[in-house]
């Protein structure tokens, strides 16, 4: 049994590879003074580098969890997300309202994909 890990931290990893499959961290906007849209799309370039790091990229994605911290910004996240994700390639996915880890973070995404 082989398990990858990158960008390994005391406390967690950026991704993890194991079996084929390829698990992200919930990813969240370094400059979190952005408004939803403009948090979202520094997220997805987030997801693009770690999954092309592991061997694979958005069109693999499986599942997708969104994390809110208001659900009234779940239009302005479908803005990025829906011209982001490829046609085709839209993964199983579910988007809650959520205390995040810190008041400035508007959205965190985290994605599971084959490899």
């Amino acid at each position: 049994m082989t398990i990858k890990r990158l960008h390994v931290g005391p406390r967690m990893s950026e991704a993890v590879v194991h079996n084929g499959t390829v698990y992200l961290a919930g990813q969240v906007a370094d400059d979190a003074s952005q408004d939803t849209a403009g948090q979202t799309r520094e997220i997805l370039a987030m997801i693009d580098r770690l999954l092309a790091e592991c061997g694979s990229d958005k069109t693999n994605i499986l599942s997708a969890q969104i994390y809110l911290a208001d659900i009234a910004d779940f239009a302005a996240m479908n803005s990025v997300w829906d011209a982001w994700v490829p046609v085709g390639c839209t993964p199983a996915r579910a988007t809650v309202e959520a205390k995040l880890a810190a008041p400035q973070y508007r959205v965190e995404i985290k994605v599971v994909a084959a490899a």
